[in-house]
């Protein structure tokens, strides 16, 4: 069997990927594990490759521990139940799919050649799964430490702005309601692709008849949630008056 890495089978150096994560491997094998999914180590088992899917395991409690952790310390005066709301919008799928985008993740990706014509690239199910495989193989390879430090830099940033990803369709429909009291919001799914197993939805939400937001997502819920996110950034995070209404 031919060693991972050893034969090429991607159009990118580890060092790449390295140098924007500032964490170099000690074991690049991990690397590529985080970036294989199944459908890529499928198709190339002979050459050595696993899946990430134990790795996203390892690295969705990691992710879990290091995230509650700092939300204890950084909010010592609110609530379980709050913490809870807000330690998920910040692991949620949408927002690790956004995170990634910092670091160009799903350029590194493996995929085979059916979920590459499909568009799994561009699949928040997949690249959020990539982005918890990554924590976990930073775990494995150096600790806790680094893995802190990859968290704390790509995911417990901007908390404000990316809590909204919980329950955008409810904080809007407070925007709209409170500043733009004649307007209705309207989600419509504005088509869908891929195969029956690993669908992705494109939905648009109106306001006042409007289109104010687009997003996408593996359930038609959470492109609803994407596009109005994307409708509370144009109307203004804030939600300050006036800032409701399209």
């Amino acid at each position: 069997m031919t060693e991972m890495g050893e034969k090429k089978m991607t159009e990118w150096e580890p060092s790449e990927l390295e140098e924007r994560i500032d964490y170099r491997f000690h074991n690049e094998k991990l690397l590529y594990q985080a970036l294989s999914h199944s459908s890529f180590a499928n198709e190339h088992r002979s050459e050595g490759y696993l899946d990430n899917e134990r790795l996203e395991f390892l690295g969705d409690a990691v992710l879990e521990l290091i995230s509650s952790d700092f939300l204890y310390h950084h909010y010592p005066d609110m609530q379980e139940g709050k913490l809870t709301k807000l330690r998920a919008s910040l692991v949620c799928e949408p927002t690790l799919a956004l995170c990634a985008k910092d670091i160009d993740l799903s350029s590194f990706l493996m995929l085979g050649r059916g979920e590459e014509h499909t568009g799994g690239r561009t699949r928040n199910s997949i690249v959020s799964d990539a982005m918890e495989a990554l924590i976990g193989a930073i775990y494995l390879d150096g600790g806790m430490k680094p893995a802190r430090s990859f968290i704390e830099r790509f995911i417990l940033t901007d908390i404000e702005h990316k809590k909204l990803f919980y329950d955008s369709k409810t904080v809007l429909q407070e925007i709209v309601q409170r500043d733009c009291h004649q307007d209705s919001i309207h989600y419509v799914i504005v088509g869908e692709d891929g195969p029956d197993h690993a669908k992705t939805f494109r939905a648009e939400v109106e306001i006042g008849g409007v289109v104010a937001g687009t997003g996408s997502g593996s359930t038609k819920k959470s492109a609803e949630q994407e596009a109005a996110w994307q409708a509370i950034q144009k109307l203004g995070v804030s939600g300050e008056k006036n800032k409701g209404c399209i």
